[in-house]
Protein backbone atom coordinates (compact mmCIF):
# COMPACT_ATOMS: atom_id res chain seq x y z
CA UNK A 1 0.00 0.00 0.00
CA UNK A 2 0.82 3.67 -0.66
CA UNK A 3 0.83 5.40 2.65
CA UNK A 4 0.85 9.24 3.09
CA UNK A 5 1.63 10.75 6.89
CA UNK A 6 0.78 14.06 7.86
CA UNK A 7 2.14 15.07 11.39
CA UNK A 8 1.53 17.60 13.33
CA UNK A 9 0.47 18.76 17.16
CA UNK A 10 -3.31 19.69 15.56
CA UNK A 11 -4.27 21.89 17.99
CA UNK A 12 -6.55 21.89 16.77
CA UNK A 13 -6.93 19.99 13.62
CA UNK A 14 -8.66 22.08 10.65
CA UNK A 15 -9.12 22.53 7.18
CA UNK A 16 -5.49 24.01 6.59
CA UNK A 17 -4.50 20.00 7.49
CA UNK A 18 -7.54 18.27 5.93
CA UNK A 19 -8.08 19.38 2.43
CA UNK A 20 -4.29 19.24 1.62
CA UNK A 21 -4.01 15.78 2.63
CA UNK A 22 -7.37 14.60 1.12
CA UNK A 23 -6.06 16.24 -2.30
CA UNK A 24 -2.54 14.62 -1.70
CA UNK A 25 -3.97 11.48 -1.71
CA UNK A 26 -6.41 12.13 -4.84
CA UNK A 27 -3.24 13.57 -6.75
CA UNK A 28 -0.68 10.82 -5.95
CA UNK A 29 -3.69 7.96 -5.86
CA UNK A 30 -2.29 6.74 -2.02
CA UNK A 31 -4.31 4.41 -0.82
CA UNK A 32 -4.25 5.97 2.96
CA UNK A 33 -3.37 8.98 4.43
CA UNK A 34 -2.33 8.90 7.58
CA UNK A 35 -2.85 11.81 10.42
CA UNK A 36 -0.12 11.65 13.04
CA UNK A 37 -0.28 13.94 15.99
CA UNK A 38 3.08 14.67 18.19
CA UNK A 39 3.35 14.13 21.28
CA UNK A 40 6.48 16.25 22.53
CA UNK A 41 7.15 17.59 19.56
CA UNK A 42 10.86 18.79 19.65
CA UNK A 43 10.34 22.66 17.79
CA UNK A 44 7.31 23.13 19.97
CA UNK A 45 7.30 24.09 23.64
CA UNK A 46 4.12 22.09 24.30
CA UNK A 47 0.12 22.18 23.03
CA UNK A 48 -2.33 23.81 24.46
CA UNK A 49 -4.61 20.58 25.30
CA UNK A 50 -4.10 17.07 26.08
CA UNK A 51 -2.46 14.38 23.49
CA UNK A 52 -6.27 12.47 24.11
CA UNK A 53 -8.02 15.50 22.91
CA UNK A 54 -5.64 15.86 19.88
CA UNK A 55 -5.75 12.30 19.50
CA UNK A 56 -9.57 12.42 19.79
CA UNK A 57 -10.36 14.93 17.25
CA UNK A 58 -7.93 13.52 14.94
CA UNK A 59 -9.77 10.01 14.77
CA UNK A 60 -13.21 12.20 14.81
CA UNK A 61 -11.85 13.79 11.44
CA UNK A 62 -10.68 10.36 10.22
CA UNK A 63 -14.17 8.60 10.81
CA UNK A 64 -15.34 11.73 8.85
CA UNK A 65 -12.96 11.30 6.07
CA UNK A 66 -12.46 7.68 4.97
CA UNK A 67 -9.11 8.36 3.30
CA UNK A 68 -7.46 9.14 6.44
CA UNK A 69 -6.55 7.18 9.45
CA UNK A 70 -5.08 7.69 12.75
CA UNK A 71 -1.45 7.14 13.68
CA UNK A 72 -0.92 7.42 17.18
CA UNK A 73 2.76 6.18 17.29
CA UNK A 74 4.21 9.82 17.95
CA UNK A 75 1.60 10.51 20.53
CA UNK A 76 2.12 7.87 22.32
CA UNK A 77 6.49 7.63 22.92
CA UNK A 78 8.02 9.63 25.93
CA UNK A 79 10.40 11.32 24.25
CA UNK A 80 10.56 14.00 21.48
CA UNK A 81 9.29 12.57 18.31
CA UNK A 82 11.95 12.91 15.17
CA UNK A 83 10.70 12.14 11.95
CA UNK A 84 13.59 9.84 11.10
CA UNK A 85 13.39 7.89 14.26
CA UNK A 86 9.47 7.49 13.79
CA UNK A 87 9.61 6.26 10.31
CA UNK A 88 12.30 3.70 11.03
CA UNK A 89 10.16 2.42 13.75
CA UNK A 90 6.82 2.15 10.86
CA UNK A 91 9.47 0.96 8.69
CA UNK A 92 10.20 -1.94 10.87
CA UNK A 93 6.44 -2.25 11.47
CA UNK A 94 4.78 -2.05 7.95
CA UNK A 95 7.91 -3.44 5.43
CA UNK A 96 4.75 -4.08 3.24
CA UNK A 97 4.01 -0.29 3.29
CA UNK A 98 5.84 2.80 1.09
CA UNK A 99 5.80 5.84 2.60
CA UNK A 100 5.13 9.18 1.26
CA UNK A 101 5.86 12.35 3.75
CA UNK A 102 3.79 15.06 3.57
CA UNK A 103 5.58 18.76 4.57
CA UNK A 104 5.28 22.13 3.48
CA UNK A 105 7.37 24.02 1.02
CA UNK A 106 8.29 26.16 3.80
CA UNK A 107 9.12 23.21 5.84
CA UNK A 108 10.99 21.82 3.16
CA UNK A 109 13.10 25.12 2.74
CA UNK A 110 14.33 24.32 6.18
CA UNK A 111 14.79 20.46 5.77
CA UNK A 112 18.26 20.28 6.47
CA UNK A 113 17.77 21.80 10.45
CA UNK A 114 16.27 18.47 10.87
CA UNK A 115 17.45 15.93 12.89
CA UNK A 116 19.30 13.29 10.47
CA UNK A 117 17.31 14.48 7.52
CA UNK A 118 19.41 12.88 5.08
CA UNK A 119 18.31 9.44 6.21
CA UNK A 120 14.57 10.45 4.82
CA UNK A 121 15.33 9.35 1.90
CA UNK A 122 16.56 5.89 2.79
CA UNK A 123 12.74 5.70 4.56
CA UNK A 124 10.42 7.13 2.39
CA UNK A 125 9.31 9.94 -0.39
CA UNK A 126 8.59 13.55 -0.09
CA UNK A 127 5.53 14.85 -1.08
CA UNK A 128 5.97 18.85 -1.16
CA UNK A 129 3.00 20.59 -0.84
CA UNK A 130 3.10 24.46 -2.18
CA UNK A 131 0.96 26.89 -3.61
CA UNK A 132 0.01 27.36 -7.31
CA UNK A 133 2.45 29.16 -8.28
CA UNK A 134 5.18 29.35 -5.98
CA UNK A 135 8.61 28.36 -7.14
CA UNK A 136 12.01 27.81 -5.28
CA UNK A 137 14.64 30.10 -5.45
CA UNK A 138 17.98 28.34 -7.43
CA UNK A 139 20.15 30.34 -4.90
CA UNK A 140 18.36 28.51 -1.88
CA UNK A 141 20.66 25.08 -0.82
CA UNK A 142 17.69 22.69 -0.90
CA UNK A 143 17.19 23.52 -4.55
CA UNK A 144 19.91 20.94 -5.29
CA UNK A 145 18.44 19.08 -2.89
CA UNK A 146 15.59 18.92 -5.21
CA UNK A 147 16.78 18.73 -8.24
CA UNK A 148 19.04 15.44 -6.69
CA UNK A 149 15.36 13.82 -5.71
CA UNK A 150 13.02 15.50 -8.76
CA UNK A 151 13.01 12.29 -11.07
CA UNK A 152 9.54 11.63 -9.68
CA UNK A 153 8.40 15.99 -10.42
CA UNK A 154 5.15 15.73 -12.34
CA UNK A 155 3.16 18.34 -12.51
CA UNK A 156 0.05 17.78 -12.93
CA UNK A 157 0.38 14.41 -11.47
CA UNK A 158 -1.40 11.33 -13.39
CA UNK A 159 -1.17 8.14 -11.98
CA UNK A 160 -0.11 5.87 -14.62
CA UNK A 161 2.74 8.43 -14.56
CA UNK A 162 3.50 8.26 -11.06
CA UNK A 163 3.52 4.40 -11.26
CA UNK A 164 6.08 4.59 -14.23
CA UNK A 165 8.01 6.99 -12.79
CA UNK A 166 8.54 5.04 -9.40
CA UNK A 167 11.60 3.11 -9.02
CA UNK A 168 12.23 2.56 -5.46
CA UNK A 169 9.84 2.71 -2.30
CA UNK A 170 11.58 5.81 -1.48
CA UNK A 171 14.28 8.57 -1.86
CA UNK A 172 12.27 10.87 -4.47
CA UNK A 173 10.59 14.00 -4.47
CA UNK A 174 6.89 15.07 -5.53
CA UNK A 175 5.94 18.45 -5.71
CA UNK A 176 2.40 18.82 -5.34
CA UNK A 177 0.15 22.10 -6.16
CA UNK A 178 -2.40 22.54 -3.51
CA UNK A 179 -5.39 24.83 -2.97
CA UNK A 180 -4.05 27.28 -0.19
CA UNK A 181 -6.02 27.04 3.03
CA UNK A 182 -7.01 30.36 5.07
CA UNK A 183 -6.42 28.99 8.50
CA UNK A 184 -3.97 28.26 10.95
CA UNK A 185 -4.08 26.67 14.55
CA UNK A 186 -3.21 29.91 16.30
CA UNK A 187 -5.64 31.85 14.49
CA UNK A 188 -8.56 29.01 15.24
CA UNK A 189 -7.38 28.84 18.78
CA UNK A 190 -7.74 33.09 18.96
CA UNK A 191 -10.98 33.09 17.54
CA UNK A 192 -12.14 30.12 19.95
CA UNK A 193 -10.92 31.55 22.74
CA UNK A 194 -12.63 35.22 21.75
CA UNK A 195 -15.98 32.99 20.99
CA UNK A 196 -15.67 34.01 17.64
CA UNK A 197 -17.41 31.92 14.87
CA UNK A 198 -14.72 28.93 13.52
CA UNK A 199 -17.44 26.97 11.22
CA UNK A 200 -15.52 27.32 8.24
CA UNK A 201 -12.18 26.67 9.89
CA UNK A 202 -13.32 23.46 11.26
CA UNK A 203 -15.70 20.33 10.43
CA UNK A 204 -18.68 19.79 11.98
CA UNK A 205 -17.11 16.68 14.29
CA UNK A 206 -14.62 19.22 15.66
CA UNK A 207 -16.51 21.62 16.47
CA UNK A 208 -18.73 19.39 18.41
CA UNK A 209 -15.96 18.03 20.08
CA UNK A 210 -14.45 21.46 21.29
CA UNK A 211 -18.10 22.40 22.37
CA UNK A 212 -18.67 19.45 24.22
CA UNK A 213 -15.05 19.27 26.16
CA UNK A 214 -15.05 23.26 26.78
CA UNK A 215 -11.23 23.14 24.57
CA UNK A 216 -9.63 26.12 23.69
CA UNK A 217 -12.03 28.71 25.98
CA UNK A 218 -11.00 31.46 28.36
CA UNK A 219 -12.08 28.90 31.36
CA UNK A 220 -10.68 26.31 29.76
CA UNK A 221 -7.18 28.12 29.46
CA UNK A 222 -5.16 27.80 32.76
CA UNK A 223 -6.35 24.23 32.96
CA UNK A 224 -5.68 22.92 30.06
CA UNK A 225 -2.59 20.21 29.94
CA UNK A 226 0.70 20.79 28.04
CA UNK A 227 1.36 17.45 26.83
Amino acid sequence: MKIGILGGTFDPIHFGHIRPALEVQQQLALDEVWLMPNHIPPHKNGTHVSTDDRLAMAQAVCEAFPPLKLCAIEALRESPSYTVTTLQELKLQYPQHEFYFLMGMDSFLGLQSWYQWQALFELCHLVVCQRPGSNMSVEHPMHTVLEKHQSALITPIETESIEASIATNSGQIFLVSITEQPFSSTQVRADLYQGLTIKDALPVCIQLYIKQHQLYAPKARNSSQKS
